[in-house]
């Protein structure tokens, strides 16, 4: 998803450019297990002979082309390379409303017998070919939709809003059905097209990506006999509107704080909570105060004490007006350059709000996409928050802790979140979780088909200061395909110029850690065991 999420970004500000995630990191590129019988041939990739063999009310197969050229380049992209040859299949399902789903589905030469649906970013259901093409490198046939929505709105989700009001419909289809839509009929015209039967069926996704996989699990179970969920955007109505907090509380106080200040006092809560190489394995229990900078010269001022209120706010999180927690903040440790980001030019900060917040407060919720968000004072954003939490729940929040159809169906779920994630916070996936854990008969209960995993130091669905998740979903199959229940999952920090691993160690079981046992080198996987946080 790196570069999909990237391409987004890059026009909004170099600062958001971060909220990328890594193909490496969501995408299994492994093809486990026994190769299925040989690839259909040829013939099969015509558009008659799918559109004759399907039989989905609403959908049409647009074209169907085989590619062996061993790249695809979609428009504006850099082209991907490395490819087996594949059917090239596009569709176009009608909602009940008139709106036009488009899927696409990628059917390689060889098979492994599975498929693999993949999910979105921010506003925008996909397709993220990248995603695609990891997945048929691994011989997975896979599938993605864009739910109907523009990918020119992706980052502004301006598509939600029509002539003054909202797109139900549309917002329906992003929300839940598109992807279910398309997790449908890419499983038809995979076992329409292959000879030999379809084996397993996986979704794999972050961000956006993992909260439609749990979406999934929470709604339409027996879509998937797996699912790997990486740093989910549940929670949506609560997170989304705390993404604007930490600028909020800058303008309220009349304190954008340089890039420099809020660096130092990332670096200092670092320097005195990281266990290992500059990682704080568990930020949950790292309470350093700001206060302890005040007085510090750096490169852009004087640190003060109303810098240091600032920061401890940022940190603590969104409150109501009468001062009652409403979501959690950024943890210690996190980059501040996401939702905290500020610009000085000439001797003066601004802030730079995180457009997905923006949209989500200005165009959702008050309708008016011209909407100032340097006009909003907490008094508002108490108002806004509820607004968001009553008015969208039902449809995005994804956060239903009933997974019972899905446990009785024989799924299993994977979810992984960093804990130096600087976009959404990891709080809201632990508390989810353990809500999990509760509605569905306690934590051994839950582990027999549902598990989290907690990547200290990696940074929203990336590595950073420690290693993300390498190929969760390889985890999932194994669990799924041989009942081998992963306690721990292969974390890695890769160099994006030689592809070298250059750091590694396990991301351990909900609530373990990975701990340096004080033998061999802190980059090396087999120096670490998880245990309890200590």
């Amino acid at each position: 998803m790196i570069g999909a999420v990237m391409d987004l970004l890059r026009g909004a500000s170099r600062a958001l450019a971060i909220f990328a995630v890594t193909a490496g990191t969501v995408s299994a590129v492994t093809a486990s297990g026994t190769a299925a019988a040989p690839a259909a041939s040829a013939s099969r990739c015509d558009t008659g002979y799918l559109q004759a063999g399907l039989h989905l009310a609403g959908v049409t197969v647009d074209a169907a082309s085989l590619n062996a050229t061993g790249s695809f380049t979609a428009t504006g992209q850099p082209p991907l390379t490395g490819l087996p040859a594949f059917c090239d299949v596009t569709l176009t399902q009608a909602d009940g409303s008139g709106n036009a789903l488009h899927i696409e589905a990628w059917l390689p030469e060889p098979w492994n017998g599975r498929f693999q649906g993949v999910g979105g970013a921010v506003y925008e259901c996909g397709p993220l070919y990248n995603e695609m093409a990891a997945a048929v490198q691994g011989g997975y046939a896979s599938a993605a939709t864009d739910c109907g929505v523009p990918p020119a709105d992706a980052l502004t989700g301006s598509w939600a809003l029509k002539n003054g009001q909202l797109d139900w419909p549309l917002i329906n289809d992003f929300a839940s059905v598109g992807i279910h839509d398309m997790s449908v009929a890419g499983k038809a015209v995979t076992q329409l097209y292959y000879p030999s039967p379809l084996r397993f069926s996986y979704f794999n996704g972050c961000s956006t990506g993992g909260r439609e996989g749990l979406m999934e699990a929470q709604r339409y179970p027996a879509d998937y006999n797996g699912i790997s969920s990486g740093a989910p955007a549940i929670n949506w109505t609560k997170f989304i509107p705390a993404e604007i907090w930490p600028e909020l509380v800058m303008n309220a106080s009349g304190d954008f704080l340089p890039a420099c200040k809020e660096n130092a006092f990332t670096e200092s809560a670092v320097q005195a909570c990281a266990t290992t190489d500059g990682v704080i394995t568990n930020p949950d229990a790292c309470d350093w105060n700001p206060d302890k900078l005040v007085g510090l010269v750096t490169p852009c001022g004087v640190i003060t004490h109303q810098d240091a209120a600032v920061m401890t706010k940022i940190w603590q999180g969104p409150e109501s007006a009468d001062g009652k927690p409403l979501w959690y903040g950024l943890e210690r440790g996190a980059s501040l350059a996401g939702l905290a980001a500020t610009t000085t030019s000439n001797g003066v900060t601004t802030g730079t709000a995180f457009p997905v917040a923006v949209s989500w407060l200005g165009t959702w919720l008050r309708k008016n996409p011209s909407w100032d968000w340097h006009t909003l004072t907490y008094g508002q954003f108490d108002g806004l928050f509820s607004q968001s939490v009553s008015e969208f729940s039902d449809a995005i929040a994804t956060d239903n802790p009933d997974l019972s159809a899905f446990k009785k169906d024989g799924g299993k779920i994977l979810i992984w979140h960093g804990l130096a994630d600087q976009l959404i916070f990891p709080q809201g996936t632990i508390n989810y979780y353990q809500r999990v854990q509760r509605a569905m008969g306690g934590p051994a209960a839950t582990g027999s088909f549902a598990r989290l995993f907690l990547a200290s130091g990696a940074q929203h669905c990336a590595s950073a200061a420690g290693p993300a998740p390498a190929q969760p979903l390889d985890a999932v199959v194994a669990w799924v395909e041989r009942g081998v229940a992963p306690a721990s999952i292969p974390g890695t920090t890769t160099d994006p110029a030689t592809g070298v691993v250059t750091d590694s160690r396990p991301v351990c079981e909900y609530p373990l850690f990975a701990r340096y046992t004080g033998h061999g080198s802190t980059t090396q996987a087999n120096s670490f065991i998880c245990a309890a946080p200590g």
